[in-house]
């Protein structure tokens, strides 16, 4: 289409509106079903001593963190690079790259939304029993929401940045397990880290989407020490949702300066 002289809050709700139809025409409801399914499977694995012991909490929010980082990649890995084409094209015809990438952040954001409704209350089921009984801003439930929110919406900024660089879906598929790797590695649980590594740690989603469920677990009442990234204050927790909102502008940002030169590359 002709985007010539249409502004960029008429195009941005263009493709807002194709967004949604394809996923409609798509099926892209599907997607929920393989959400709920890695839910159910890590619920089933963390045990009962979730939200009780130090240990169990601190590894079963680990495995929640990691599935949340997966779907919310695999969400956007491959939605730019499959229409590289359709976007240089249209980009030479007056496309503004911010619009396009706006479109996707509200479609990708609504899907987010969904998707940690689904997160939460699988877990708030699998744990009813030893669910964390007192919030430290509000309700648990809302406070594991949110960050299950962020957490996925950051790694779906992550995949669409992905997407927006490399060349086609097989590219973007192979580097897909890399960028999952960095997180699991680098986010100090598995591993203690110092030096280069440890500034490589506050870079991860994973570092600080662990760090927000068990601040909200108040992993430091359980035993073992005090950690620093997990201080069970309002202020603390906020701050560690704004960072992971950050992640996301961040990745938003660049992938729209990556789009802005698609037509000076061969890509």
């Amino acid at each position: 289409m002709d985007e010539g002289h249409v502004s960029r809050i008429k195009q941005t709700k263009i493709y807002i509106g194709s967004c949604f139809r394809g996923f409609v025409n798509d099926k892209g409801w599907k997607i929920f079903i393989s959400v709920g399914l890695i839910s159910i499977l890590i619920c089933m694995v963390t045990g009962e001593n979730t939200f009780v012991s130090y240990n169990a909490t601190k590894s079963g929010a680990f495995a929640l963190i990691c599935a949340g980082i997966w779907i919310g990649i695999f969400n956007s890995i491959r939605t730019i690079c499959k229409e590289r084409d359709i976007i240089k094209r249209e980009h030479r015809t007056g496309l503004h790259m911010s619009a396009y990438l706006s479109a996707h952040w509200f479609y990708e954001g609504a899907l987010c939304l969904a998707e940690a409704v689904l997160v939460t209350l699988i877990v708030r089921i699998a744990n009813h029993g030893h669910f964390i009984e007192t919030g430290i801003l509000m309700a648990p439930i809302v406070e594991m929401y949110i960050t299950f929110f962020l957490v996925i919406f950051s790694s779906d900024a992550l995949g669409l940045l992905i997407s927006s660089i490399v060349k086609d879906e097989n590219t973007a598929m192979t580097v897909m397990p890399f960028a999952l790797i960095i997180q699991l590695i680098m986010s100090g649980m598995i591993f203690e880290l110092d030096g280069l590594p440890e500034i490589i740690s506050a870079l991860t989603i994973s570092r600080w989407g662990l760090a927000a469920i068990c601040t909200s677990a108040d992993i430091n009442s359980l035993g073992l020490g005090h950690v620093e990234d997990c201080t069970a204050t309002g202020g603390h927790l906020l701050w560690l949702w704004l960072i992971l909102l950050g992640f996301a502008v961040v990745y938003g940002c660049l992938s729209v300066i990556s789009l802005e030169f698609v037509d000076n590359s061969s890509r």
